[in-house]
C-alpha cells in the first residue's frame, strides 16, 4: 500500500475513533484533496463544517472542494459570505474571482483579483493580470477620478430625480392570497396608522421597514402598491434611476431627496424595489462612493437628520444574500418576510382576479390551481396571456370571439415551466452554508429541508 494510501487509512481509523475531533477530519479531508478524492473530502469538510460551523478554513476549503468539481453555484454561496466580512480573507477574494470568471463575469472577477492582490502581493498572477488588464487599469483611472473630484462625463450634474406621488386605487382584495404575508403588513403598518394612540402609549412610532425576499414574479411590488392602498397612504417607488448618478453625492443627495418627499407626504409608503442593487454589502463594493450611498441610506433609514414618522418603507429583493447585514438591525427592517410561491389557494385566486374581466366559461380554477404548482403569480399570468392568444387567433379564424375554457388554459399550461426552481436553487446554498442568524429559515421549511 502506498504511503499516502496509509496515511489515509490510519487517519480516518482515528476519526472513527474520535469523531468530534475538527483537526482529525479537516486533516483527512486535506489529504484526500491531495489524493484526488474529492467528493470523500467534499463529505468531510462537511461533517467537520457541522462540528464548527464558523471555521473560516474549513468553509474555504469546501468551497476549493466545490470548485473543483464545478458546483460552482454551491462555492459561490459560501465564498460570497467569507468576503462579506470586515477583512476578508486573500484566499477567498481570489477563489471569489476565479468563481466570477468560470460564470463569465470578467468584471467582477477582475475586482475580487484586485482586492486579493492588495491584501496579499503573493497572490499575483501573471496571467490573470494580463486578462484583467483593462479592467484594472479602468479601476485605478477611476479612483483617480474619485480623489481628484472629477466628474465621469459631463459638466454640470442633472437634476434631482424626478419621481411622481402615487395614490393606489388597489387594496388587499385584489391580492390574491399571501394572508400571513398580509397580517405582517396590518401590524406593523396598518394598524399603527388605524389606531396610533395604542401604538404611542407603548412608545411605538408609526413607522419603520418591512423587507419582503423571494423568488421573483410572486408579488412583492403588487402587495407593495396593494399596501398603500389599504390605508389611503401616498405611494412613492424608488427604482434605481432614481438614484444612481455617476456624479461624486449626487447619488446620495437624490436618496435624501426622496426620503424628504416622503416625509413631506405622510402618511407615505415609500418602496424600493431590487433594495440589494441599492444596498450592496459594503464589503462587495469596489469604491468608497458606493459605501457612502450604503451609508447615507442607513443615515436615512434611522432618520437622523429628520424623524421618519408615517413613513412606511417597504422594500423588495429577490437576493437578500447580496443585502448590506446593517440593514437587518433594529429599527432598519425590523421584519423580513419570504414570500414564496402562491400555494394552491392563492393560485385559484389569483387566476379569479386575472380572467374576471375576461370572457370566460365555467373555468374549474381549484383543477388549474392543482396542476400548477410552483408557478409564481407572473407564470400565472403568462399562462392567461398564452390561453388568451390563442383564443384570439381561433376567433380571427372563425369569425367570431368565445369565452376562455378550462381546456384553453390546461393547453396553455403544457407550454410553460416554473420559473421559481431556479431561484430556489441557488436560495437553498445560501440557506445551507449561509444561515448563521437563521434569516433564510423559511426557505429551508418550505422545502422541508431541516
Amino acid at each position: 500500500m502506498p504511503q499516502q494510501d496509509q496515511t489515509i487509512a490510519a487517519i480516518r481509523e482515528a476519526v472513527r475513533l474520535s469523531p468530534d475531533s475538527i483537526p482529525l477530519r479537516q486533516h483527512l479531508a486535506e489529504l484526500l484533496v491531495q489524493q484526488g478524492d474529492y467528493p470523500a473530502a467534499e463529505q468531510e469538510y462537511r461533517q467537520a463544517l457541522m462540528l464548527a460551523p464558523e471555521d473560516i478554513k474549513i468553509k474555504l476549503g469546501l468551497a476549493e472542494v466545490f470548485f473543483i468539481q464545478e458546483k460552482t453555484s454551491a462555492a459561490l454561496v459560501i465564498v460570497e459570505e467569507l468576503t462579506s466580512k470586515d477583512e476578508p480573507a486573500p484566499a477567498a477574494l481570489m477563489l471569489l474571482s476565479r468563481l466570477y470568471l468560470r460564470s463569465g463575469d470578467e468584471q467582477q472577477a477582475a475586482a475580487a483579483y484586485s482586492r486579493a492582490v492588495k491584501s496579499d502581493p503573493t497572490l499575483f498572477d501573471a496571467e490573470l493580470e494580463v486578462r484583467f488588464q483593462p479592467f484594472l487599469e479602468a479601476e485605478k483611472a477611476e479612483d483617480e477620478a474619485r480623489k481628484l473630484k472629477i466628474p465621469l462625463g459631463g459638466e454640470a450634474p442633472p437634476p434631482s430625480p424626478d419621481t411622481d406621488l402615487e395614490r393606489p386605487d388597489m387594496s388587499f382584495k385584489d391580492v390574491g392570497g399571501m394572508e400571513k404575508l398580509k397580517e405582517e403588513i396590518r401590524m406593523k403598518i396598518i394598524h399603527p396608522l388605524e389606531h396610533p394612540e395604542i401604538y404611542q402609549a407603548y412608545g411605538k412610532k408609526v413607522g419603520g421597514g418591512i423587507l419582503m425576499y423571494g423568488p421573483p414574479g410572486c408579488g412583492k411590488t403588487y402587495l407593495a402598491r396593494a399596501t398603500a392602498g389599504e390605508v389611503n397612504a401616498n405611494f412613492l417607488a424608488v427604482g434605481l434611476h432614481d438614484v444612481l448618478n455617476m456624479y461624486i453625492g449626487q447619488s446620495e443627495n437624490n436618496l435624501h431627496e426622496l426620503f424628504e418627499m416622503a416625509r413631506d407626504n405622510q402618511p407615505c409608503v415609500l418602496f424600493f424595489d431590487e433594495v440589494d442593487a441599492l444596498g450592496a454589502s459594503r464589503s462587495d463594493l469596489r469604491h468608497s462612493a458606493g459605501r457612502q450611498l450604503i451609508n447615507q441610506f442607513l443615515s436615512e433609514m434611522d432618520g437622523v437628520s429628520a424623524s421618519n414618522e408615517g413613513v412606511l418603507i417597504l422594500a423588495a429583493t429577490n437576493a437578500p444574500w447580496h443585502l448590506d447585514s446593517a440593514f437587518r438591525r433594529p429599527g432598519r427592517f425590523d421584519r423580513i418576510i419570504f414570500v414564496p410561491p402562491p400555494d394552491a389557494e392563492a393560485r385559484e385566486g389569483i387566476l379569479k382576479i386575472m380572467l374576471k374581466d375576461k370572457p370566460t366559461d365555467d373555468i374549474q380554477y381549484a383543477k388549474i390551481a392543482k396542476k400548477t404548482e410552483n408557478f409564481s403569480g407572473a407564470d400565472l399570468k403568462a399562462i392567461v396571456d398564452i390561453a388568451v392568444e390563442n383564443k384570439l387567433e381561433a376567433a380571427m379564424k372563425a369569425g367570431r370571439p368565445s369565452p376562455l375554457e378550462t381546456k384553453d388554459l390546461l393547453n396553455a399550461l403544457k407550454q410553460l415551466r416554473p420559473t421559481t426552481k431556479e431561484w430556489f436553487s441557488t436560495a437553498r446554498n445560501y440557506a445551507l452554508y449561509s444561515n448563521q442568524s437563521g434569516i433564510y429559515d423559511d426557505i429551508l421549511s418550505y422545502l422541508k429541508i431541516k
